[in-house]
């Protein structure tokens, strides 16, 4: 209602045709009357947001502003100009909405799945909770929510750190992934045992499902452990493959994002339960250079003994994962090595890097060189 306008005006706006309809010769009010009045003053109050769940209880998925939104334009000016310029031009534009980044559409995914849980289960708090992590100064805070409500995006926790980091505050979210663009930050998440990855924006822009989530994962070094892969490091394929035949039946231990599938999992269990398997608005991938006949099975047994799952399990054997991706079309797409992660952007597809393993030990050094000469 218009503040200026007196409250007791709206008694007035009914219709005289609803009036006669809302009383009868008794004084009641009937059915009718009754039904056509509340549909009336339903549509006069604001529609409410659903309430954000409790922490503990849902899947919380922490995002920086950068991964989130497009903000190359504001780097540039921070790099070059320094925090003062940079707040500065955030203050001056915050009514201009930030583009979309590489992690939107993911997001946009999650939000879909939540619709579908809430009218399944209304008083459930097991959900996808989206919490905007960032080192961004406060002063750019409304910017990132204007560009949040231009957007209707369901993001009501932010956590604004002024410039340090904010790794320290996703064990207090309950963070169950934490995406970014700064692979430093990422990188030290891994080191506290929270399941994170560094987001790419693809090479071409690629239409992505509206309706269903698609998350795909590779192995060794994302969903299991490096074990495997450091056989290959150091003794090659043949050795890899006698050792995955040797050791078919003892699972492999858990990698970095093995806990953001099990609560994937919890969650497709909740459509499951309602009959909703083939209409489940979430569906999983395994996606890796494994060959099947080789060391494929030691791959899905210790899934099982997981009492874990994916949807489908392509095994490559070498192959490019690219094209295949292509086909799936995943919101996400994790792997712990750059070279699958710049063939995924070539298809169009986001891509994420999980530095964990062996394989970032050849990397860590020419990447130091980097920094170092950056600085």
């Amino acid at each position: 209602m218009d503040p200026a306008e007196p409250e007791s005006s709206g008694k007035n706006k009914l219709s005289p045709e609803a009036g006669s309809k809302a009383t009868n010769g008794g004084g009641e009010l009937k059915r009718e009357g009754w039904e056509d009045a509340k549909a009336f003053y339903d549509n006069l109050s604001p529609k409410k947001k659903p309430k954000s769940p409790k922490p503990q209880n849902a899947i919380t998925i922490a995002v920086s502003s950068r991964a989130l939104f497009r903000m190359e334009e504001e780097e540039k000016i921070y790099e070059e100009q320094g925090v003062e310029a940079y707040v500065k031009y955030q203050l001056d534009h915050e009514n201009e909405p930030f583009l979309p980044g590489a992690a939107f559409p993911f997001v946009k995914a999650l939000e879909a799945v939540n619709t579908q849980l809430r009218e399944l289960y209304p008083d459930s708090e097991e959900l996808f909770d989206i919490v905007l992590m960032t080192n961004n100064h406060a002063q750019v805070g409304v910017r990132l929510i204007n560009s949040i409500n231009h957007y209707n995006l369901f993001i009501e926790r932010f956590c604004m750190t002024g410039g340090n980091s904010p790794i320290g505050y996703l064990k207090a979210y309950h963070t169950n992934l934490y995406l970014s663009s700064d692979s430093e930050k990422v990188s030290e998440a891994i080191e506290e045992g929270i399941a994170a990855a560094t987001i790419f924006s693809p090479n071409r822009d690629v239409q992505v499902s509206e309706d269903q989530l698609r998350v795909a994962f590779d192995g060794d070094a994302v969903l299991f452990s490096d074990e495997s892969e450091q056989i290959v490091k150091a003794h090659g394929l043949d050795r890899f493959f006698e050792h995955e035949k040797t050791f078919e039946n003892k699972p492999l231990a858990q990698g970095p994002l093995k806990g953001f599938l099990e609560a994937l999992g919890k969650l497709q269990k909740k459509f499951y339960s309602r009959g909703l398997r083939l209409e489940c608005p979430i569906r999983t991938y395994l996606v890796t250079a494994r060959s099947a006949a080789s060391s494929g099975a030691r791959a899905l047994k210790t899934l099982r003994s997981w009492g874990l799952e994916t949807d489908e399990a392509l095994f490559l054997a070498g192959a490019p994962k690219g094209p295949m991706l292509e086909k799936i079309r995943p919101h996400i797409f994790f792997d712990d090595q750059m070279f699958h992660v710049e063939g995924a952007k070539e298809m169009g597809m986001i891509a994420a890097h999980v530095p964990y393993g062996v394989a970032q030990k050849q990397r860590r050094p020419a990447q130091a060189k980097k920094n170092q000469a950056s600085k």
